[in-house]
């Protein structure tokens, strides 16, 4: 058998997710984008939707306590398939 660099390539294509939000997070999340793009210098604001995985990416790669349980492996039971 060839031996080759690459291992299996992981499934990374998008899940799409509908998430309905307060209006009040909602508004906080358009002015975030408001602020955002003004202070990289960009003319329009992103898409607000477009800024919720990044947010969420940062959220979780911080928090200790998700990542001492997911390092145990305590997440393993209840992925969802």
């Amino acid at each position: 058998m060839t031996k080759l660099k690459l291992s299996a390539i992981p499934d990374d294509r998008p899940v799409k997710v509908t998430v309905e939000l307060s209006a009040p997070v909602f508004r906080d999340l358009q002015a975030y984008a408001a602020i955002l793009a003004k202070t990289t210098g960009e003319a329009s604001p992103h898409d607000p939707a477009k800024l919720i995985a990044p947010m969420l990416q940062r959220f979780m790669s911080t928090d200790k306590g998700f990542s001492k349980a997911k390092r145990i492996g305590l997440s393993t039971s209840m992925v969802v398939k």
